[in-house]
C-alpha cells in the first residue's frame, strides 16, 4: 500500500499541472521539510521562495535578489597606496613573506555588503478547530521543540519538486478530506503563485502572515484581501555586522539602508476571506494567492535612500498586473517561459529517464546511495536539479549574479555574507551557462563585471597608481573591487588581486560559444582590454621573465626551503595562467576583430615571456614561485590547476608533460574538500581525459557533500558545488575548449550506454550524442553560425547530411580520430561510426 500511494503522489505532482513530467525529473518526499536545507527553492532571477511544506504550518522564506546591506562601494580607502604596495614588493622580493604579509594588510579596505532574508510566510492550515496547534519556527527555520504537526490524523502526506515544471506541490488529507498545495515564482509575471485546495467544499481554511526580522518594519492592511510587509535594512551592513540591528538603521549624516517591501494578495477564493492584516480564508475549496516583492535598490551607483526606486510601486504593479490573469494563465505562462531553457538539455544514462521511484524519496535514495547504492536516475536528477537552480536564480534580467546561495536565504548572518566570493565561488557559478544551454542566464555576471570595471577603474588608480581595472576577493550588489579586511584580514584572501582577469574569461567565453562578434566588439573586448591594461601595469620583470608580485595562491599555505610559512609571495601558477589566459584572449579577440595591431604585439610580448609554468621534484606542477611544500597538503583549493580548467593551458593533447605534472598534483592532493572543492575536481579529471576518476569524484559530491533537498554543502549549504559538479558532467560528455569538437572524453565506464541532447560547443554548435556499451553510437552536430568543425573522436566517423554522406577529412592521431568537415548554419550534420 504504502509503495502505491507514493507512485500515486509523484504522479500527482506531475499531473496537476497539465502534461505528465517523467517521474524521474521528479524530487519526492514524504514528510515536511524540518531545516531550511530539506526545503524546496523555488525561483525567477529575482524573488526567491524557500517552501517547507509544513501541514498546519507551512513556513516559506522569501528572498529578493537586490536586498543587500550597505548603500554603495568604497572606491578610494585609506591605505598607503603605491608606496605601500612598493613596500611589499621590496619585502617579496628579500624573500620576507611575513613582513610583505604585514605590509600588505595596509592596502586593505572595508568589506562587502551582506546578501539578507526579506521575510517570511507561514501558512497555517486548520482543519475545523478554532485555534492552529501546529507547528510554528523561530527565524532559523528550526522547529519549536514544542511543535507537534499530526494533531489532526494527516495521512497520504507527499511534496514534490516537479523540475520539468519549475513547481512545488504538497498533499495530504485529514478525516478523509484531500488538501493540496501548488506554489511556484513566475519569471513572466513576477509573482510568487500558491494554490490551495480541499477536495470537499468548504472544508479549507486557513491563515496567512507575514514577518519580516528586521526591526521596524510593518504589516499593514490594504483591504480585505491583501496586506503589505514593509521595512529597510541597515546602511552599513557588512559581512561582518554585528547585532545589534538598531546600530545599523541610521548612519552619522541620516543614511538609511535599502528599503523593501512585499505584498500578498488573495485574487481568487470560493469562501470566505478577511484581512487583520494577514488573510484569514473560511469555508473555501480553491483559493489563489500572488506574492509580489521589490526593494528601492536603483543600480550599483546609486544610493538605494535618497535614489533609489519606489519599491511600493514596483510591487503594486507587479501584483496589480499579475492579478487580471486566471490561475491557468499564470501557469501556463510560467511553464512555457521556464521551459523554453530548461528543456533544451536532455540526459539519459542507462535508462535512468525511464526510471519510477516507486517508494523510494529521494532522501532515502541519497542515503542508500552514499552506501555504495547505484542509482543512475539519482545522479540525473542531480544534474537537471543544477540546471533548474541556476535557471530559478538567474535570468537574462536579473539585476545580481548568483551568490554563495543563489537567491536563498534565511539567516540574519549568513555564512561569509551570502556575498560575490570572486576568487571561484561566482565563477563556479556560471560555468554550466554556456555549455549546457543556458547563455543567457549569464547575462546578470556580464552586466556585474562591466560594473566592476567602472569601480575597479577608480581602485586601481587609487589604490596602485596603476591603468585599467581589476576586482579583489569579494564583491557584492555594489559591484566593490578594492581588496577587503579593513587592515585586519588575512591577505591569503583578503588581498586577491587576480578576480578582474578571471571574470574576463567568462566575457570570452561566452564570445567562443555563441560567436557574437557584435557582442564581442561591444561589449567583452573592450572590457577585457581595460583589465589587460591593468595586467600589463601590475606585472613586473625578474630573471628576464614577467610575475605578479605580490601573489597568492587563494587561500592556501606554503613553507619554503628554509622552514618558514608564507601566504604571500610572487608569480604563483595561478596567477600565471589567469594572465596567460587573458592575455590569449585578447590577442585571439583582436585578431577575429582585425584591430589593435600595436596593442596584440604587446600582448604578444607579455604572454611569451610570463614565466612559464614547472614541474616539481616530485612529479607536480609548482604551484608557488619556487618548488615549496604545502602546509595543508590535502588543501580544498587546487588553484594551480586553473589552466586545466576552467582555462585551456593544459592538455594531454598540446602540453602532455604539464598535463601529466597535473594528474599527479591531483593524486596528491587527493579527494577529499569540500563540495566546491569535488566539484572542481569533477571537471580536472575530465580535461585529463579519466572519466573514471571523475566519475569517482562526482559520486563523492553526491554521497557526502550533497543535503537532503540536493543543496550542495561546504559545510554549510554553498550552491557553488550544484553548478560546477554539473559543469564537470558536460565535461565528461564534450569539450571543445582548444578548436576542437570532442565526443564523449571523459564517458565513465559506470555510465555505458546514454545519450545526451542539446549540449554546446564552442563554434555555436549545438552536439547531440548518443552511445552504446561505452563508444559512440550516433551523434549530431548544428552549427548556428557556421564554418569548419573539427571533431575527435575515439572511432572513425563519418559524416551525413540529409542521409547523404558530405565530404571531411579524417586523420589518427594517437589513439582518437580528427574529422574536419565544412558547416553551414542551420543544416543538421550526422556523425555515424565508418
Amino acid at each position: 500500500m504504502k509503495k502505491i500511494l507514493s507512485v500515486i503522489a509523484v504522479v500527482f505532482c506531475s499531473s496537476i499541472i497539465f502534461a505528465q513530467t517523467p517521474a524521474s525529473l521528479v524530487m519526492n518526499y514524504d514528510q515536511p521539510a524540518k531545516i531550511f536545507e530539506e526545503a524546496f527553492p523555488l525561483g525567477n532571477g529575482h524573488l526567491g521562495a524557500t517552501v517547507y511544506g509544513g501541514v498546519t504550518d507551512d513556513v516559506i522564506w522569501l528572498n529578493e535578489g537586490t536586498l543587500w546591506g550597505k548603500i554603495g562601494a568604497e572606491n578610494n580607502p585609506k591605505t598607503g597606496g603605491r608606496a605601500q604596495l612598493e613596500k611589499v614588493r621590496q619585502a617579496l622580493y628579500a624573500e620576507d613573506w611575513e613582513t610583505a604579509a604585514t605590509l600588505a594588510k595596509d592596502l586593505q579596505g572595508p568589506n562587502v555588503a551582506a546578501y539578507l532574508p526579506m521575510g517570511c510566510l507561514h501558512l497555517r492550515q486548520t482543519f475545523g478547530a478554532e485555534e492552529n496547534k501546529g507547528l510554528f519556527y523561530d527565524y532559523h527555520g528550526q522547529r519549536n521543540s514544542s511543535s507537534d504537526d499530526s494533531p489532526y490524523g494527516i495521512t497520504e502526506y507527499s511534496r514534490c519538486l516537479d523540475l520539468g515544471r519549475a513547481i512545488a506541490t504538497a498533499s495530504f488529507t485529514v478525516d478523509g478530506v484531500k488538501y493540496t498545495r501548488e506554489m511556484f515564482v513566475s519569471h513572466p509575471d513576477r509573482v510568487f503563485v500558491i494554490h490551495l485546495t480541499s477536495s470537499e467544499k468548504g472544508k479549507l481554511e486557513f491563515r496567512l502572515d507575514g514577518e519580516s526580522m528586521w526591526d521596524g518594519c510593518s504589516v499593514s492592511s490594504v483591504s480585505s484581501n491583501e496586506f503589505i510587509v514593509r521595512g529597510a535594512v541597515g546602511w552599513d551592513m557588512d559581512t561582518k555586522w554585528k547585532e545589534p540591528f538598531s546600530a545599523h538603521r541610521k548612519g552619522p549624516h541620516g543614511e538609511t539602508g535599502m528599503r523593501y517591501e512585499f505584498r500578498v494578495r488573495l485574487v481568487s477564493c470560493d469562501g470566505q476571506a478577511y484581512s487583520m492584516p494577514g488573510l484569514h480564508v473560511n469555508g473555501a475549496s480553491d483559493a489563489v494567492i500572488l506574492v509580489s516583492a521589490a526593494t528601492s535598490y536603483n543600480g550599483f551607483n546609486h544610493r538605494p535612500d535618497t535614489e533609489g526606486r519606489d519599491e511600493d510601486a514596483l510591487a503594486a504593479k507587479m501584483l496589480n498586473d499579475a492579478s487580471v490573469k486566471d490561475l491557468n494563465t499564470l501557469r501556463s505562462a510560467h511553464i512555457a517561459d521556464y521551459q523554453s531553457i530548461f528543456n533544451r538539455i536532455s540526459l539519459d544514462v542507462n535508462g535512468s529517464l525511464a526510471y519510477v521511484p516507486g517508494d523510494k524519496t529521494v532522501d532515502a535514495r541519497l542515503t542508500e546511495y552514499s552506501q555504495g547504492a547505484k542509482d543512475p536516475g539519482l545522479e540525473m536528477l542531480y544534474f537537471q536539479f543544477g540546471r533548474y537552480l541556476l535557471i530559478s536564480s538567474s535570468r537574462e534580467d536579473s539585476e545580481v549574479p548568483c551568490n554563495l546561495q543563489g537567491i536563498w536565504n534565511k539567516d540574519r548572518h549568513p555564512a561569509w555574507g551570502s556575498d560575490l566570493h570572486t576568487n571561484i565561488n561566482v565563477q563556479m557559478n556560471y560555468w554550466p551557462a554556456e555549455p549546457l544551454a543556458m547563455s543567457e542566464n549569464a547575462m546578470p555576471l556580464v552586466r556585474f563585471i562591466g560594473n566592476c570595471a567602472v569601480n575597479g577603474a577608480e581602485v586601481v588608480k587609487n589604490l596602485y597608481d596603476m591603468k585599467g581595472w581589476t576586482v579583489h576577493h569579494n564583491s557584492d550588489i555594489w559591484c566593490a573591487a578594492g581588496p577587503v579586511g579593513e587592515k585586519e584580514g588575512d591577505p591569503v584572501w583578503a588581498n586577491y588581486v587576480m578576480a578582474g582577469p578571471w571574470l574576463c574569461s567568462h566575457l570570452y567565453e561566452h564570445y567562443l560559444f555563441t560567436c557574437d562578434k557584435e557582442y564581442l566588439a561591444k561589449t567583452a573586448y573592450p572590457l577585457m582590454k581595460g583589465c589587460g591594461d591593468f595586467i600589463m601595469d601590475w606585472l613586473v620583470e625578474r630573471d628576464g621573465k614577467y610575475i605578479t608580485a605580490p601573489a597568492t595562491s587563494p587561500e592556501n599555505t606554503f613553507i619554503d626551503d628554509n622552514g618558514k610559512i608564507g601566504k604571500v609571495t610572487m608569480g604563483t601558477a595561478m596567477d600565471m595562467e589567469i594572465c596567460w589566459d587573458l592575455l590569449n584572449n585578447l590577442i585571439e579577440a583582436s585578431e577575429v576583430l582585425g584591430t589593435d595591431p600595436e596593442l596584440r604585439a604587446r600582448w604578444i610580448n607579455y604572454r611569451d615571456n610570463l614565466q612559464p609554468l614547472r614541474v616539481g621534484a616530485e612529479g607536480d606542477l609548482n604551484e608557488w614561485y619556487k618548488d615549496w611544500k604545502d602546509k595543508d597538503p590535502y588543501h580544498r583549493h587546487v588553484s594551480h590547476l586553473y589552466g586545466l580548467y576552467p582555462g585551456r593551458e593544459i592538455s594531454p593533447f598540446s602540453t602532455p608533460e604539464l598535463a601529466a605534472a597535473a594528474r599527479k598534483t591531483l593524486e596528491m592532493r587527493g579527494d577529499g574538500g569540500t563540495g566546491w572543492s569535488k566539484a572542481w575536481k569533477i571537471a580536472f579529471w575530465a580535461r585529463l581525459l579519466d572519466g573514471d576518476h571523475s566519475y569517482k569524484m562526482f559520486r563523492e559530491l553526491l554521497s557526502k557533500s550533497t543535503l537532503k533537498n540536493l543543496f550542495d554543502t561546504h559545510p554549510p549549504f554553498q550552491i557553488d558545488g550544484n553548478f560546477g559538479s554539473i559543469a564537470g558532467i558536460s565535461e565528461m560528455l564534450l569539450q571543445s575548449q582548444n578548436g576542437v569538437v570532442h565526443l564523449l572524453p571523459a564517458l565513465p565506464s559506470e555510465w555505458a550506454d546514454g545519450s545526451v541532447k542539446g549540449l554546446r560547443a564552442r563554434g555555436a554548435f549545438v552536439v547531440d550524442i548518443d552511445w552504446k556499451d561505452g563508444k559512440l553510437s550516433d551523434a549530431s552536430i548544428l552549427p548556428e553560425k557556421g564554418g569548419k568543425c573539427v571533431l575527435r573522436t575515439s572511432i572513425r566517423v563519418q559524416i551525413r547530411q540529409s542521409g547523404r554522406r558530405i565530404a571531411s577529412k579524417s586523420i589518427k592521431d594517437g589513439e582518437y580520430y580528427v574529422t574536419t568537415f565544412q558547416a553551414k548554419p542551420g543544416n543538421k550534420y550526422s556523425v555515424i561510426p565508418g
